[in-house]
Formats: structure tokens, C-alpha cells, sequence
């Protein structure tokens, strides 16, 4: 049975090309700069107000099956900052690079979808690129939903 902060672990050791720095929970970093980027962070949280896709859900919900496993649905953010906001010529000289990024994003999980055998089943992933906050400054980036099975 694996655990919820074993798959964060996983998650953080995703290499994906392109990106320079992958930060666990341990390591999160209280602010970023240029030279860190592009950086993935394991936030086991969902970003709520920056959400570009409103619908409300439950980020944990429990499902126990009579004489079956027990199984819990996590919902966890692999945030991407690629470039701080006031850097370059805006957000237009940063869409090549990020769309570059999600691409290799989506080739790495592919590769692992249930991230070493730690999920029950493969990872669900929605991608929303935007501009996130994090520290004192926003960021160009994207932010990957992962919804994880796991069994308890």
C-alpha cells in the first residue's frame, strides 16, 4: 500500500525536459528567481482562486467498497512557473516555451502514468496554463490537477 506523501515524492521526481529545478514538499522555496526557472512544485493543495476551470469538487473524497479495498481520491497540483510575469515582452514571448513545456510534461507522465506503481490507477491530469502567484510575484506557468486513487 503506498502512502499519500510517498506518490508527493514520486511526483517530484518526475524528470521532464526543459525543467531546470523539481521541488518537493520539503524543499519548496520561499520565493523563485529567473536563474530557478522553470520549476515544477508539489503543492498537495488545489489553488482554488486561481482556478481556470471553476466546477466545485471535493479535493479528498473517500470511496469504501463492502468486503474491498478501501481507496481515497487525492487531488494535488504540480505547479510550472516558467517565467516571472514582468519578464520579457509579456506573456506573448513566453507561449512557445510553455506550450514546449506542457508537451514535455504530458511525454514524462506518460511515461509513468501511475507514478512507480505508487496510484491504484492512472494519474487524471488536467492542464491550466495562466498566471499563478507564488512568493511576491506571479508567474507564467501551468498548473497540472493530478485526481490520484490510492489505497488505505
Amino acid at each position: 500500500m503506498a502512502t499519500f506523501r510517498a506518490a508527493l515524492t514520486q511526483l517530484s521526481l518526475m524528470k521532464v525536459d526543459g525543467v531546470r529545478n523539481n521541488y518537493d514538499l520539503d524543499e519548496l522555496p520561499h520565493s523563485l528567481h529567473s536563474a530557478q526557472m522553470p520549476a515544477l512544485l508539489v503543492m498537495p493543495i488545489e489553488l482554488a482562486a486561481e482556478r481556470l476551470f471553476r466546477e466545485r469538487k471535493d479535493s479528498l473524497q473517500t470511496a469504501t467498497f463492502s468486503g474491498g479495498a478501501k481507496t481515497v481520491y487525492y487531488t494535488v497540483t504540480h505547479l510550472l512557473l516558467m517565467a516571472p510575469a514582468e519578464s520579457g515582452l509579456g506573456l506573448r514571448s513566453h507561449l512557445p516555451a510553455l506550450a514546449d513545456l506542457i508537451d514535455s510534461y504530458t511525454a514524462a507522465l506518460a511515461a509513468d502514468v501511475t507514478l512507480g506503481d505508487q496510484l491504484l490507477a492512472p494519474a487524471r491530469v488536467s492542464v491550466e496554463p495562466g498566471l499563478y502567484p507564488y512568493g511576491e510575484r506571479e508567474f507564467y506557468g501551468c498548473a497540472f490537477r493530478h485526481t490520484w486513487l490510492l489505497e488505505i
